[in-house]
């Protein structure tokens, strides 16, 4: 009996919970883009699905429109047709993760065909938002963008609003993929995103379903903070200064990595300060597309972001991982330090 009310004890403490370590990778499976957020005491994870992993799991199904769309071998690299749906991962600590199949699928998004990328949610007005990427564009004659889904739940299922893109052009040389909504202070909320060497920022009306002029009467404003800008663009702050990052080099290559810059407004201007995280020879390669995520109340903060396997040389063969984010007294960054130990536990 001693011992039982001992270790009750310690749970209810919390101690049992902080002998264990994440370990990374967090989950098993192909994963990349991950963006880690906050929803009351629970931290969620969205990634992209990267590829097949293990059995094969249940295909979408397809429109004659979207099959149509599928078919166009001259547009799609051939990896891409398994994007079709994301899975969602949760967690109470940041190390025991619960996986929610499915929670968008391009069943439930009828202009989306494949390529479904670098989800980003948001919680508003007692919804879940989830803003996605789907079809890879080449030019602004070819359907997709980015998108936005809705649900009651974090965990979704999420279903298109709109029944089209939220953008589906090429605006100042920007491809309309990985986007990243943020909420400032005052509770507007802001999308930044882009490809192909070309970032812009916009602002999301108060229903989050369209863009909206910004301060100086621009729609799409570049903010594109360096040459060496590739895509992956993620925004926080902290104490009153915005921190825009992003991915640079090539998602399949050795030099891909996340760098950032800092401002005193959400529109910039941004300058490229220095690299955060990059690969480790000795851990992992191909490190970015991350996300960041501050625990209310306090200064900490963690990293989430993906890499590949160094037995792995398929470009799709990603994982995801976490580590903690520090900063130097001046507010610049660390270099982050990657580990196979991950994270210890971190209630909310």
């Amino acid at each position: 009996m001693k011992k039982i009310a001992a270790l009750l004890a310690l749970a209810l403490s919390g101690t049992l919970a902080t002998s264990a370590q994440a370990g990374n990778p967090i989950v098993p499976g192909w994963y990349a883009d991950p963006e880690i957020r906050i929803f009351g005491k629970t931290y969620w994870i969205y990634p992209t699905f990267s590829a097949p992993y293990g059995a094969p799991g249940r295909a979408s199904t397809f429109t004659p429109e979207q099959q149509r769309m599928r078919e166009r071998k001259d547009l799609i690299w051939e990896p891409y047709l398994h994007q079709t749906y994301m899975d969602v991962f949760s967690s109470t600590d940041l190390v025991h993760w619960t996986k929610h199949p499915r929670a968008l699928d391009v069943e439930n998004v009828k202009w989306a065909a494949y390529a479904l990328w670098a989800p980003s949610a948001i919680e508003h007005k007692g919804k879940y938002y989830l803003f996605f990427g789907a079809n890879d564009i080449k030019s602004n004659g070819q359907l997709g963008g980015i998108g936005v889904a809705v649900s009651d739940r974090p965990e979704g299922p999420f279903k298109d609003a709109l029944g089209r893109p939220l953008i589906d052009q090429i605006v100042n040389g920007a491809q309309p993929i990985d986007q990243m909504v943020f909420k400032d202070d005052d509770g507007q909320v802001y999308m930044y995103y882009g490809g192909w060497k070309h970032a812009n920022v916009v602002k999301l009306a108060p229903d989050l379903l369209s863009v909206v002029p910004l301060p100086d009467g621009s729609t799409y404003k570049e903010i594109t903070p360096d040459p060496a800008y590739v895509e992956g663009s993620f925004m926080a702050k902290r104490k009153g200064v915005y921190y825009l990052m992003w991915s640079e080099g090539g998602w399949t290559g050795p030099d891909y990595k996340v760098a950032y810059a800092m401002s005193a407004s959400p529109f910039g201007p941004f300058k490229r300060i220095g690299t955060i995280l990059q690969q480790d020879a000795r851990i992992a390669r191909g490190a970015g597309h991350h996300s960041v995520v501050n625990i209310p109340g306090t200064d900490d903060w963690y990293i989430a972001y993906h890499r590949r396997p160094l037995d792995k040389t398929d470009g799709s063969h990603r994982e995801m991982a976490i580590e903690p984010m520090f900063f130097n007294a001046d507010g610049t960054i660390k270099p982050v330090v990657l580990t196979k130990e991950g994270v210890k536990p971190r209630q909310l």
